[in-house]
C-alpha cells in the first residue's frame, strides 16, 4: 500500500497514522507528534526499497562496501529523503491543505550529533553518492547520545553545552537488538598451540559491554538502492554487570557513547577514546563476518565480496581485529588471514600533520586490548622481515608500527591495506614525497589520489532551490543526475540577462541569511555588502586568526584615516573549538570582541561588520554557504589535506579567496587564476624557509608598521581593557615564531582582499566569475569521487534488481 500515491491518499493516511499512534483526534495532536508520525510513515515507505536492496545484493552476490568512520555528519534527513524518494511535492501539498507548513516540520528535526567537521560531512556525502549511484555501500559508526557539544557564546567566550539531538528521538533509526554483540576490554589472555600449528587464545576480560545497533536507511536519488548507516550504542552486558561495582560499570558503559571525541588531555580521556575506537570497530567487524556467512559458506572469499574503507586513522584497529577473528575464531592460518585482510581493507589518509596521525601508548593498548596488541606485535615482526627481504632494512625504523613506546596507527593502516589514498592532488603528492615517502619505497604503487567531493543534491538542489531553478531554465535538468553537466553553463556566462538573474538569486539567498542573523543574533547587516565567509572547525592551521587580523587591520586603517573607506563588507565566521584547545577558544573570543567593537562604531559600521554564528552545523551551512560572495580558504599551504567547504561555496558561486593548499589547487585548475583570488606562500616557499631555518616573525614585526600595529592591538586595550586577554594568541605569534606563517602572509592577504573589493564593483564581471565557478563545480561532486573509489579501489558492481 502506497500512502503517498496522491495528495488525498497521503492526507487520509497521515491523519489516520497520527490518530492511531497517539490515541486522539488529529486536530488535538501536537506538532511534534505529527512530525514523528510523518517520519515513521516515510521510513516505512523507505522500507520496501530497503528490503529489495538487501535481497538484490544477496541474490546476485554483489560486493558491498563498509565505510568505517568515527563521524557521519548527516544533517537533517527529512527534506533529502522526501526529495530523493520523489515524495516532497505530495507531502508539501498535503500539509498545505491541512494548514501545516512543511518548513515547520523540517525545523523539528535536529542535526544528528554524529561528528565535528569535514571528515564526518565527507562520509555523509559519500553515503549519499553510493546509494544514488546504485552501489551497495554502508556506514559504520557510534550512536553518540550528545554529539560533540552545543556551542553558545557567553561574554564573548565559547561555552559547551550538551547537544541533545535525540531529545525527540530519531525517526529514521530502527533498533536491532537481535544483532547485539559483546565487546571485551582489559584482563588477560591465555593461549596454546595445537598439533597443527594453530594458536588458540582465550580472553579473560575485566570489562564487557554490549554493542547494540541502530540502523538508518540511506536513500538514493531516484533509485531503489537503499543502503544502511549502522550506529552502535553501548548497553550493559547483564552477565558481566552482576560482578563488581555496578555504578562504576554503568558509568563506564555510558561513557563509551556519550560524546564524539571526548577530551583526551588526560590519561583517562585517552583511554576512553581508544575504547570508543575499538568498540565500533569490533562490533562492525562482527556484523560483517556474520552477514557474510549468512550468504556464503566460508570467509575465503571475504575480500571478493566485501570492501572496508578506513576513513582516517580512528578505525585502523579493523586490521588487527579482523586478523584476530579470522585466526582465533575461524581457524585461519596467519598467511591466509593476512591475505584476506589486505585484500579487504583500504585506508584514506586525511592529514599531513604529525600530531593528527594517531599514536597510542603501547602500554595502554596492551592493557585495554591484550589480544589485539599481541597481533599488532606479530604484524610488526612479519613486516620487519618483509622489509628486510626487500633489501630495505635501513628504512624499517622510519616505517615501524611500534616505536618510541607508541603504536603508530597510520603505519598500521598502510601495512594492513592494499590501497592508501590522499584526498587532493597536492595532499597525495605530499604523502608520496614527504610524509609517507619511505612507505612509498616499500610499497611502490600503493599510494593514489581520490580528490574529495560533495553531494550536489544536498548542497545545490535542496539547499539552494532558487539557483537550481535558474540552472534548470538555462541548461536543462540533466545536471541533477549528472553534475558534470553543470559545464553546459559555460556557454551562457557572458549573457547579461543571466548575469542579472543570477545576482538576483544571490541577493535572495543573502536576504535569507540576513533575516536569520537578525532573528538569532540581533545584528542588522547590509545585503548589498560583500558577504565574506569562513566557516569550518577552528584550528590554528586553518588560520581564522589571519582573517580576523585582517579585519582588525582594516578597522584600524579606517579609524586612523577618515578618508579611507572600503566597499561595504560583512565578514562571517562560524566555528567550534575543541573544549581543551585553549588557543582556538581564545581566537573565538577575539573574533567576538572585535565584532563588538566594529559593529558598534557608528563611524565605520556602515562599511564593516563582523558576525560570528554560533553552533556551526550542517543546517547553518545550508543557509550560509549559498549566500556567500567570498569563500575564505586560507590555511597554511601544505596543511589542509583537501577541504570540502571550498567545493560547497564554489558550487553556489562564491569566489575562492585562498592559498594554494588542498583542493584549492584543483579549484584554480578548473576555473583559472582569473576566477579565484590566490595569495600567500606556496608549499615550496615554506619548505625552503624550514630547510634554511630562516623564518623570523620579529623581522615582519619590526619592518612592517601594519603588522606591528595589529599585533600590538592585542595588548594595548584596543579590543579589551585587559592587556592579558589575548596573551595566548600573542605568544603563539611572537614567542613561538608564528608556526603557521600568519604574519608572513599578512600583507598578501590584505592585498588579495583589496583586489576582491575592486572586482566586486564590476557587477557584470563578478557575476561572470561566479557563474564560471558554478559551471566548473561539477567535477567536485562526490559522485565522481565515489566512481573513482568504486572502480579503482573497491571493485564494486552496481546493484542489480532484475
Amino acid at each position: 500500500m502506497n500512502n503517498f500515491e496522491s495528495k488525498q491518499k497521503f492526507i487520509e493516511s497521515f491523519k489516520q497514522e497520527v490518530s492511531r499512534t497517539y490515541g486522539r483526534e488529529f486536530e488535538d495532536t501536537y506538532a511534534i507528534e505529527r512530525y514523528i508520525a510523518l517520519g515513521n510513515m516515510v521510513r516505512e515507505h523507505i522500507g520496501y526499497n530497503w528490503k529489495e536492496s538487501k535481497n538484490a545484493v544477496n541474490k546476485h552476490g554483489t560486493k558491498q562496501l563498509y565505510y568505517f568512520s568515527m563521524e557521519f555528519l548527516m544533517g537533517r534527513l527529512f527534506t533529502s529523503n522526501l526529495m530523493n524518494l520523489g515524495l516532497y511535492d505530495v507531502v508539501k501539498e498535503g500539509l498545505d491543505e491541512l494548514g501545516m507548513n512543511i518548513n515547520d516540520m523540517e525545523e523539528m528535526e535536529s542535526d544528528a550529533g554524529l561528528g565535528n567537521g569535514g571528515l564526518g560531512r565527507l562520509a555523509a556525502c559519500f553515503l549519499d553518492s553510493l546509494a544514488s549511484l546504485n552501489y551497495a555501500g554502508h556506514g559504520n559508526c557510534i550512536r553518540y547520545r550528545y554529539g560533540l557539544f552545543k556551542q553558545k557564546i557567553v561574554d564573548n567566550k565559547q561555552v559547551e553545552l550538551p547537544d541533545c539531538w535525540l531529545k525527540n528521538g530519531n525517526v529514521w533509526e530502527i533498533w536491532k537488538p537481535q544483532h547485539a554483540t559483546s565487546v571485551k576490554f582489559g584482563g588477560f589472555v591465555d593461549g596454546r598451540m595445537d598439533q597443527f600449528g594453530h594458536f588458540h587464545c582465550k580472553h579473560y576480560p575485566d570489562f564487557v559491554v554490549k554493542a547494540v545497533p541502530y540502523d538508518e536507511p540511506i536513500v538514493g536519488y531516484q533509485t531503489k538502492t537503499t543502503n544502511t548507516l549502522r550506529l552502535w550504542d553501548a548497553q550493559v552486558d547483564e552477565e558481566f554487570a552482576q560482578a563488581g561495582n555496578l555504578q562504576k560499570y554503568l558509568n563506564d558503559v555510558q561513557a563509551l557513547t556519550t560524546n564524539v571525541y571526548p577530551d583526551d588531555s588526560t590519561p583517562e580521556g585517552k583511554e576512553l577514546r581508544l575504547k570508543q575506537e575499538y568498540f565500533f570497530v569490533c562490533a562492525g567487524v562482527d556484523q560483517i563476518l556474520k552477514s557474510h556467512l549468512r550468504v556464503y559458506p566460508s570467509l575465503d572469499n571475504l575480500g571478493k565480496k566485501v570492501a572496508i574503507q578506513l576513513n582516517d586513522t580512528h578505525p585502523v584497529l579493523v586490521v588487527p581485529e579482523l586478523m584476530r577473528r579470522l585466526c582465533d575464531d575461524y581457524n585461519y592460518g596467519w598467511d591466509e588471514a593476512w591475505a584476506i585482510v589486505r585484500e579487504t581493507v583500504a585506508y584514506t589518509n586525511h592529514t599531513v600533520m604529525a600530531e593528527a596521525l594517531e599514536k597510542w601508548d603501547q602500554g595502554v593498548v596492551a592493557k585495554l586490548l591484550p589480544r589485539v596488541f599481541m597481533i599488532i606485535q606479530e604484524i610488526e615482526r612479519r613486516f620487519k622481515a618483509e622489509v628486510e627481504a626487500k633489501g630495505l632494512g635501513y628504512l624499517f625504523h622510519a616505517v615501524s608500527i611500534l616505536k618510541d613506546n607508541q603504536v603508530h596507527m597510520a603505519h598500521l593502516a598502510i601495512v594492513g591495506s592494499h590501497s592508501v589514498n590522499g584526498v587532493a592532488a597536492l595532499h597525495s603528492q605530499i604523502l608520496i614525497d614527504d610524509v609517507m615517502k619511505d612507505f612509498n619505497t616499500v610499497y611502490p604503487g600503493m599510494f593514489n589520489n581520490k580528490t574529495n567531493g560533495i553531494t550536489h543534491r544536498r548542497w545545490l538542489l535542496y539547499s539552494n532551490p532558487q539557483l537550481t531553478s535558474l540552472l534548470e531554465e538555462t541548461i536543462g535538468d540533466s545536471f541533477k543526475t549528472n553534475p558534470q553537466d553543470l559545464e553546459k553553463l559555460m556557454a551562457h556566462v557572458d549573457d547579461p540577462i543571466l548575469q542579472k538573474r543570477f545576482m538576483d538569486v544571490k541577493l535572495e539567498r543573502k536576504q535569507i541569511l540576513a533575516e536569520y542573523v537578525k532573528k538569532e543574533l540581533g545584528i542588522e547587516i547590509d545585503v548589498n555588502s560583500i558577504f565574506d565567509c569562513q566557516a569550518k572547525r577552528l584550528h590554528a592551521y586553518k588560520r581564522q586568526l589571519l582573517n580576523i587580523l585582517g579585519v582588525m587591520h582594516t578597522y584600524l586603517e579606517m579609524k586612523q584615516n577618515p578618508y579611507y573607506r572600503i566597499y561595504p563588507r560583512t565578514v562571517f565566521f562560524s566555528a567550534k573549538a575543541a573544549p581543551s584547545y585553549a588557543l582556538a577558544k581564545e581566537i573565538i573570543k577575539l573574533i567576538n570582541m572585535v565584532a563588538n567593537k566594529v559593529n558598534n562604531d557608528p563611524e565605520t559600521n556602515k562599511y564593516l561588520k563582523v558576525v560570528f554564528i554560533p553552533n556551526y552545523s550542517v543546517s547553518i551551512a545550508e543557509i550560509l554557504l549559498n549566500a556567500a560572495d567570498v569563500s575564505e580558504q586560507i590555511s597554511t599551504a601544505g596543511k589542509e589535506a583537501s577541504g570540502t567547504g571550498n567545493m560547497k561555496y564554489m558550487m553556489n558561486g562564491a569566489i575562492t579567496l585562498g592559498t594554494l593548499d588542498g583542493a584549492n589547487v584543483e579549484i584554480v585548475g578548473q576555473v583559472g587564476y582569473e576566477n579565484a583570488e590566490i595569495f600567500g606562500l606556496h608549499v615550496e616557499d615554506i619548505n625552503e624557509l624550514k630547510r634554511r631555518n630562516s623564518y623570523n616573525v620579529w623581522n615582519y614585526y619590526n619592518e612592517n608598521g601594519a603588522v606591528r600595529r595589529v599585533v600590538e592591538s592585542l595588548r594595548n586595550r584596543t579590543w579589551s581593557n585587559d592587556t592579558e586577554e589575548f596573551r595566548l594568541i600573542y605568544n603563539d605569534l611572537m614567542m613561538k615564531n608564528d608556526e603557521f606563517y600568519v604574519l608572513a602572509d599578512f600583507d598578501a592577504y590584505n592585498h588579495a582582499q583589496r583586489r576582491v573589493s575592486e572586482r566586486y564593483r564590476d557587477r557584470s564581471g563578478w557575476a561572470r566569475t561566479m557563474l564560471i565557478n558554478i559551471a566548473k563545480s561539477g567535477y567536485f561532486s562526490s559522485d565522481r569521487t565515489i566512481e573513482e573509489y568504486a572502480t579503482q579501489i573497491w571493485n564494486l558492481d552496481k546493484v542489480n534488481f532484475e
